[in-house]
């Protein structure tokens, strides 16, 4: 088992206490109390946007407050190439956050909330400030439990002009959709750059989105033989697309 993740807010390490750092707040208190974590255990302080360091617990104190020693040197994890985005338009319920906290988990770099024409839930004033805070809470929750020190990014809501805009400048589009006459996993994928893929909602994307995305030049992909939930359908796009190019190897 790798050592369990905690997120802080500057990784800067101290200068002359010998290399200590006190982890307190919310992640202290899940350090101490749940992690149950103790003097000798390893443990993995990062920012979230891929800079970290290896540390020792020294002491728990209290409910909240892990103090970690031995924190020598900050590593920098450099991004993914290719790198890897999910245009996610929204499920209901809450399925989006099953979504986003599964790509996180395989990996993904970047998520797009994406308000479809066919989307039954939609994220209006304060709700959709809320939802946008639950999917980005999520993302952070999943990083740290897969043991990520690269956090995915999860953007602001997006409608499908805009949703064109960043397929404009991908160097690999696709939307998921049935009517694609290739598979993602025979599709010619770049060695770097940028990867955009786009996943419909439950009722589908319009044929006047396709239109739309396509004049970006995005083309029509299927997954397989079989019709998967739009909460399911990026992780399984993305883990394909991540073990093809090379980055699962």
């Amino acid at each position: 088992m790798t050592a369990p993740v905690f997120v802080v807010d500057s990784l800067v390490l101290p200068g002359g206490c010998g290399g200590e750092f006190v982890l307190d707040g919310p992640e202290g208190r899940h350090a101490v109390s749940v992690k149950r974590l103790r003097a000798g255990e390893d443990v993995v302080l990062t920012d979230g946007r891929g800079r970290w360091a290896e540390g020792v617990v020294k002491a728990a104190e209290g409910k909240d407050r892990l103090v970690v020693m031995d924190l020598e040197t900050v590593h920098e994890e450099p991004p993914s190439q290719p790198r890897i985005t999910v245009v996610q338009a929204l499920p209901k319920g809450d399925r989006g956050e099953l979504a986003v906290e599964t790509m996180t988990e395989v990996g993904i770099d970047a998520i797009v909330p994406w308000a479809a024409s066919r989307c039954i839930t939609q994220w209006k004033g304060e709700r959709g400030v809320k939802a946008l805070g639950k999917w980005r809470a999520t993302a952070r929750e999943a990083g740290k439990q897969s043991r990520r020190v690269r956090f995915p990014e999860v953007g602001e809501l997006a409608s499908s002009k805009q949703v064109a805009g960043i397929l404009a400048g991908a160097d690999f589009a696709a939307v998921l959709h049935e009517s694609g006459e290739g598979t993602l996993a025979t599709a010619e994928l770049p060695s770097a750059g940028e990867i955009v893929l786009v996943v419909g909602p439950e009722g589908g994307v319009s044929p006047e989105e396709l239109a739309l995305f396509g004049e970006a030049g995005a083309l029509a992909y299927r997954l397989g033989p079989s019709v998967l939930r739009t909460s399911t359908a990026g992780t399984a796009a993305g883990a394909l697309l991540l073990g093809r190019t090379g980055r699962w190897s």
